[in-house]
């Protein structure tokens, strides 16, 4: 018979009830191939019976590890952000780890030491830190002694480990794309002047354009939002010159598209256009925008083997860029002949 929640069911009383060693039972919580199916479902048995919960404390002091990783997360419903977590949890699963989540508020002050201070007090062995916004401490942040750190950024830091999304070469893929289908230039809708992703692919559209000698109109600026791109697309339309453009989410091309149908402009006939991130499909039928696609999840998978040290990943600092894939759909065509 069970027993109440108040009584601590130890290791000992199941191996009574079970009829077997201490040793036995602490082979089973430890899931050893060493104890034979038979003996194993009988232990399992006896301690559904009881109600027989491991130790966690214990079993950490006697590995001296937690088996947990701490994650800071700014955002956790933004498309990318979810699809980081899921590729942190599901290596999380596979090496029988636990994620201890905490959310920063949008409106709080932000950094990485706050955050790492935090964390030490929490049970876990290291720290994954999915920065989309800068931070004012970010170059001078050292992690805690013990406390592994692996930072989801583009920018390097001087002593953490880093990986995301290749933003500036997403930037390239997309200038050179619109380019080699004869534009002669390229009209670009910027993010938030806070968010890293934005600045970083922002830097690479001037630097794509600079490369080829070709002066980069004015930026126009969003804020990832299917109305901001419509206002940045309702300007873009009343430009002759403009025939290609690319805005730097997925929302706001959506809203550049329909800017343009209501001034009568059409898609790829008369503009071409390009987003970023390949989210439209989670709610627009039949999503033809061409745009680029960041593997999120393999950034979240990354970041956990990197911190955990799992799967023969290299020791020391590394800084890696995952590159994203053009998704050619039908918004890219030759411009309009004049």
């Amino acid at each position: 018979m069970a027993r109440s929640q108040s009584q601590t069911v130890s290791l000992a009383d199941v191996a009574d009830a079970a009829g077997v060693s201490a040793q036995t039972v602490s082979r089973v919580v430890r899931g050893s191939d060493s104890v034979r199916p038979e003996t194993r479902d009988k232990v399992r048995a006896a301690m559904d019976d009881l109600g027989y919960r491991p130790s966690f404390a214990g079993r950490s002091l006697k590995a001296g590890r937690y088996s947990s990783i701490g994650l800071v997360m700014l955002n956790i419903t933004d498309t990318g952000n979810m699809l980081r977590l899921e590729g942190i949890t599901s290596a999380a699963a596979a090496e029988d780890h636990a994620i201890t989540l905490m959310e920063m508020a949008p409106g709080e002050t932000l950094s990485l030491t706050e955050a790492s201070r935090r964390m030490s007090a929490l049970p876990v062995d290291g720290m994954i830190f999915n920065l989309n916004r800068m931070v004012p401490d970010f170059r001078e942040f050292k992690p805690l002694p013990g406390l592994d750190t692996v930072i989801i950024t583009m920018l390097e830091h001087p002593t953490c480990s880093t990986v995301d999304n290749d933003q500036m070469g997403c930037s390239e893929m997309i200038v050179s794309h619109l380019l080699e289908h004869g534009h002669a230039n390229v009209h670009f809708i910027s993010g938030p002047e806070l968010s890293i992703s934005g600045a970083q692919r922002e830097e690479g559209y001037y630097e794509a354009l600079a490369s080829r000698g070709i002066p980069a109109p004015e930026v126009l600026r969003g804020d990832w939002t299917a109305d901001s791109g419509y206002e940045a697309g309702a300007r873009l339309a009343a430009d002759p010159t403009c025939t290609a453009i690319y805005a730097s989410n997925d929302a706001m091309a959506y809203g550049v598209a329909v800017a343009m149908h209501d001034a009568g402009k059409r898609i790829p006939e008369d503009v071409s256009l390009v987003g970023v991130d390949d989210s439209l499909g989670l709610f627009v039928p039949h999503n033809g925008l061409t745009t680029v696609r960041f593997d999120n999840r393999q950034v979240g998978l990354w970041a956990f083997r990197k911190v955990t040290g799992t799967h023969d990943m290299p020791r020391g600092r590394q800084h890696v860029l995952i590159p994203g894939t053009l998704v050619k759909r039908g918004t890219v065509a030759a411009p309009p002949s004049r």
